[in-house]
């Protein structure tokens, strides 16, 4: 029903920046919250970064003057520009989107297939 496609993950120094993207297409009515999580091998899934439809924002501590999560409501889209990046950053990083996909129906999440991002020398 709803698709969320992610692009940007690659291999970068340390110190580097990159930035992720993700688009939501699909059966939307609306879009509640859109975020990045994160996974590195042998770890739990972690909360990166999230935003409201309305703007309110929530960051991980590790990440939080580092990284900045934006958001473009028209065309369903989340971005997550990545600064200052350290090796503990390597992970799988995957976009997630609360959405209201029936009218009757509340929100559920979707996730994205996921985007690797490793940071080495």
């Amino acid at each position: 029903q709803v698709q969320l496609v992610e692009s940007g993950g690659g291999l970068v120094q340390p110190g580097g920046s990159l930035r992720l993207s993700c688009a939501a297409s699909g059966s939307i009515i609306r879009i509640d919250a859109m975020g990045w999580y994160r996974q590195a091998p042998g770890k739990e899934r972690e909360l990166v970064a999230a935003i409201t439809s309305g703007g309110m924002l929530n960051y991980a501590d590790s990440v939080k003057d580092r990284f900045t999560i934006s958001r473009d409501n028209a065309k369903n889209t989340v971005y997550l520009e990545m600064n200052s990046l350290k090796p503990e950053d390597t992970a799988v990083y995957y976009c997630n989107a609360r959405v209201k996909t029936n009218r009757y129906f509340v929100s559920r999440d979707f996730w994205g297939q996921g985007t690797q991002v490793t940071v080495s020398s």
